[in-house]
C-alpha cells in the first residue's frame, strides 16, 4: 500500500472534483448544510445503537504548551483565588482564551471557515459575508448540536499497524477495505471519524510539525464520502493529507467538503480511547453528540464532541 501523499492533481483536476461533489442549493440558504441529512428517524436509530452506556471524550486536552506542532498556544489562568468577592464562599475563577483553528486544539469548522475562489458553501462570495465582525453566511451559531451515528475508521485497526506515517494519503480503496475489515458501513446522515493513530505516534516519538506532514485524506476518496452522503467528517488531524498534492490548494480536502458539500470538520480529535473501547465493544457505530459553542458569527467552535457505546 501506497505510503506517499499523491497522486498528484493538477487544479483542472480538481476542480472537476470540485463541481462533481458540490450541493450548493440541496437544502436553500441556511447554515446547516449537510447536517439537514439528520432527521429525527436518524437520531432514534442513533440512541438505538447505544447499548453497553460507555461514555467517551473525543476531545484533546487543553494544551497551554508550545511545540511543533502548537504554535500558539491555548491560553488559561486564574483571575479569581478566592480573594475578589466578600469572604463566603470563596470563588475561584479563570480566564480561557484559544486561537482554535491549528493542529493542537479540537474543534470543529463551520462552513463559513473555508472559500475557494473566493466563494463560500452555497456560491456566496466570502468577501460580502464576511468581516472583522464575522461571519453572516454559514456561521456556526446557523449549525446548533448535532445528535446522530458515529462511524469510527480505524485504519491502524484495519491495516494492522500502530499508525499511519506522516503524509501517507488515504484513498477511497482504503476507506472500503476498512469498512470490510472493521465491519461497518458508512450510511446517509452518519459522521465519519478517521483514525491516523498521530497522537500515539506523538507519545511513542515526539511532536513534529503536522502542517507541513501529516496523513489524512486525499481528496480521491472525497466522493465515497459524498456518495454515501455522509453529514460531518472529523479525524485525529485535520483531516486533509499533507502536504496537499493538489498544486495551489493546501488544505483541499476542507475545501470539497466545507465549501462544495456543506459538510462541517471536526479536526484533532483524540481518537485513542475510542479506539480501544470500540475494539472491545467488536462494534465501530455509535451514537455521537456533538455541541459547538452558539457564537453568532463564528467561524467554528473549540468543543468536546462525545461518542456513547
Amino acid at each position: 500500500m501506497t505510503t506517499s501523499n499523491g497522486p498528484a492533481v493538477s487544479r483542472e483536476e480538481f476542480d472537476a472534483l470540485f463541481a462533481a461533489v458540490q450541493a450548493w442549493g440541496r437544502w436553500g440558504p441556511g447554515g446547516r448544510g449537510a447536517w439537514n441529512r439528520v432527521t429525527p428517524g436518524h437520531v432514534r436509530r442513533a440512541v438505538a445503537r447505544v447499548r453497553s452506556g460507555a461514555v467517551v471524550p473525543l476531545a484533546r486536552p487543553w494544551d497551554t504548551r508550545p511545540a511543533p506542532d502548537n504554535p500558539k498556544p491555548a491560553l488559561r489562568h486564574m483571575t479569581d483565588l478566592g480573594d475578589v468577592e466578600p469572604p463566603e464562599p470563596a470563588v475561584y475563577k479563570d480566564f480561557l482564551g484559544v486561537d482554535y483553528h491549528g493542529k493542537g486544539v479540537s474543534h470543529l469548522d463551520a462552513l463559513c471557515h473555508a472559500a475557494y475562489r473566493g466563494r463560500l458553501y452555497g456560491g456566496r462570495a466570502a468577501q460580502e459575508v464576511i468581516d472583522a465582525a464575522g461571519a453572516r453566511h454559514g456561521a456556526v451559531a446557523a449549525l446548533g448540536p448535532l445528535v446522530t451515528t458515529g462511524v469510527l475508521l480505524d485504519l491502524p485497526a484495519a491495516l494492522g499497524t500502530a499508525w499511519l506515517e506522516p503524509g501517507r494519503a488515504v484513498h477511497a480503496e482504503d476507506i472500503a477495505a476498512a469498512e470490510r475489515a472493521l465491519g461497518v458501513t458508512i450510511g446517509e446522515g452518519d459522521a465519519v471519524l478517521l483514525r491516523t493513530g498521530s497522537l500515539r505516534r506523538r507519545e511513542e516519538r515526539g511532536a513534529w510539525d503536522t502542517g507541513a506532514a501529516s496523513a489524512g485524506l486525499h481528496v480521491d476518496a472525497v466522493p465515497l464520502l459524498a456518495e454515501r452522503g455522509i453529514a460531518l467528517l472529523g479525524g485525529d488531524g485535520d483531516n486533509d493529507v499533507r502536504p496537499s498534492p493538489v498544486d495551489g490548494v493546501h488544505s483541499p480536502v476542507h475545501v470539497l467538503t466545507l465549501t462544495a458539500m456543506g459538510v462541517p470538520l471536526l479536526d484533532n480529535l483524540d481518537l485513542e480511547e475510542l479506539s480501544a473501547a470500540t475494539a472491545e465493544a467488536g462494534r465501530c457505530a455509535f451514537l455521537l453528540v456533538v455541541a459547538p459553542l452558539n457564537v453568532p458569527g463564528g467561524t467554528g467552535s473549540p468543543l468536546t464532541p462525545v461518542a456513547v457505546l
